[in-house]
């Protein structure tokens, strides 16, 4: 189990890399993340939901995603409510307080549940766990860290982030703040995002195993050259916020809920285009294309556009440039959007931006459902996954796309389209489009072959940096 001194110190990559090296090497693995927060997730092939992290592990294992491998998802709606996800399905929406008084004891049930499934089909399960260890405050209330830890009986390895700076201190001081079954449970140190020449480091290193009376089993470069889906929301304050010269470029207006950003990093890697986020009116007046992306709370977020007269720059722009609405974002772009269920609101009717013929009603249940489609009118076969709690009204003539048949999404007919399918700017046929309105010729990457190459770089990175030797042979003394 990667258990964290912090967030985004490392955990997921890692265990994504160990997942694809243990596949590497004749073993099964499968990715376990008992709760997730995250506005990032994806669909299961039997149409359940989990996020976006144990989805990129599943892929890592080969594997497809199972609802078991993250069984509790949160998706905060608001500033202080979140949408509480148990396996696969809503169960509904609650503050922190509310979901921590209510039935965890419940969910940790369920949780330990889920693994077990996993833990008698595949061997080993590579777990991941969330934040810190030693919150002492939160320790009590903990279902994802060391309890989980224990009631797996998994060897757990620390993670610490050394590019943050405090390496020592996070290290120690977590180590230290851990009761003593916990402490048991600690078989490593991982010291991850290394910049410059690791042997530097060998003095460090046996510092740390003095003070700690711990190994560290790994002294991991910063890997700038390896590209991974990130669920992580601190990942979208490090990417672009405006337009550049001698480049496609693509504004992902910056919502406050904005949920699935992992659609757009296929964009990122195209070298033509200079892909970024921004709600300033100036940079989105910049671009060649505008994208409004899904949101975990479509009404609040369109009445902020309107507030902040966003709305304005980006219908002054319709017609000229291309206005793609994936999700919410397509809804919208439509005519108004009714919530009679009181799903995202007090209830009641927001009118859109009135830029498609179109008419969104939110629902009580939602869809979650794998996809393939053809785009507008070529014949390749696409995918892409749903995630949507609404059902919008559109003329047939107006689709986007094909699934199975029938109709779905809107195209203007001239440059504007939106959709609810999640990973459409993954195929390559969508991206070639796009390219094409400034570069005639272009030719996009075959991005799911790039994802799966960075899989086998990232086991190499593990390989080369991290004692898996001595992680196997723990786990084997544990079983």
């Amino acid at each position: 189990m990667m258990v964290g001194t912090g967030s985004d110190v490392g955990k997921s990559w890692i265990t994504t890399g160990i997942c694809r090296w243990l596949k590497n090497h004749g073993f099964d693995p499968a990715p376990f993340k008992a709760q997730n927060m995250s506005l990032n997730s994806f669909s299961t092939p039997d149409g359940l939901e989990i996020g976006r992290a144990q989805a990129v592990q599943a892929a890592a294992s080969k594997l497809a995603p199972r609802v078991e491998m993250n069984p509790i998802l949160l998706k905060p709606s608001s500033e202080n409510k979140s949408q509480v996800v148990l396996y696969g399905k809503p169960i509904g929406t609650q503050s922190a307080k509310e979901y921590f008084s209510n039935h965890k004891s419940d969910l940790f049930d369920e949780a330990k549940r889920a693994f077990h499934t996993l833990n008698h089909v595949f061997s080993p399960v590579v777990m991941e766990g969330a934040g810190s260890i030693s919150e002492l405050n939160l320790k009590h209330r903990d279902i994802v860290n060391m309890r989980m830890a224990q009631a797996a009986n998994a060897c757990v390895y620390l993670v610490a982030d050394i590019d943050k700076g405090g390496l020592f201190g996070s290290v120690y001081g977590t180590l230290k703040l851990l009761e003593p079954w916990e402490r048991k449970l600690i078989k490593g140190i991982i010291v991850n995002k290394f910049r410059g020449d690791a042997a530097l480091f060998e003095d460090g290193k046996q510092m740390l195993e003095d003070i700690t009376e711990t190994p560290v089993l790994g002294v991991i470069p910063y890997a700038s050259d390896i590209v991974l889906e990130e669920e992580d929301s601190v990942a979208i304050k490090q990417r672009n916020t405006a337009a550049e010269k001698d480049k496609l470029n693509v504004a992902v207006v910056h919502l406050h809920y904005l949920s699935n950003y992992t659609d757009f990093q296929a964009l990122e890697q195209e070298t033509m285009i200079n892909l970024y986020y921004t709600r300033n009116p100036r940079e989105i007046k910049k671009a060649d294309v505008i994208i409004l992306p899904g949101t975990k709370n479509t009404m609040e977020d369109l009445v902020s556009l309107k507030e902040d007269r966003i709305d304005e720059t980006i219908k002054s722009m319709y017609g000229r440039t291309p206005i793609i609405g994936i999700c919410g974002g397509y809804q919208m772009m439509g005519k108004w959007i009714e919530d009679p269920f009181k799903v995202e609101s007090v209830g009641g009717k927001e009118t859109g931006m009135g830029l498609f013929n179109i008419t969104t009603t939110l629902t009580k249940e939602k869809t979650v459902v794998q996809q393939n489609f053809t785009f507008k009118n070529h014949l390749e076969t696409c995918i892409g996954y749903e995630i949507h709690m609404g059902e919008t009204e559109a003329p047939n003539s107006k689709h986007l796309n094909i699934i199975d048949g029938s109709p779905e999404g809107y195209f203007d007919g001239d440059k504007s389209w939106g959709t609810y399918l999640h990973g459409i700017l993954d195929n390559q046929v969508v991206v070639n489009e796009l390219l094409r309105t400034k570069y005639k010729k272009a030719e996009a990457m075959d991005y799911l072959s790039f994802k799966e190459m960075q899989y086998e770089k990232l086991a190499h990175w593990i390989d080369q940096h991290l004692d898996m030797d001595v992680i196997v042979e723990n786990s084997r003394k544990n079983d």
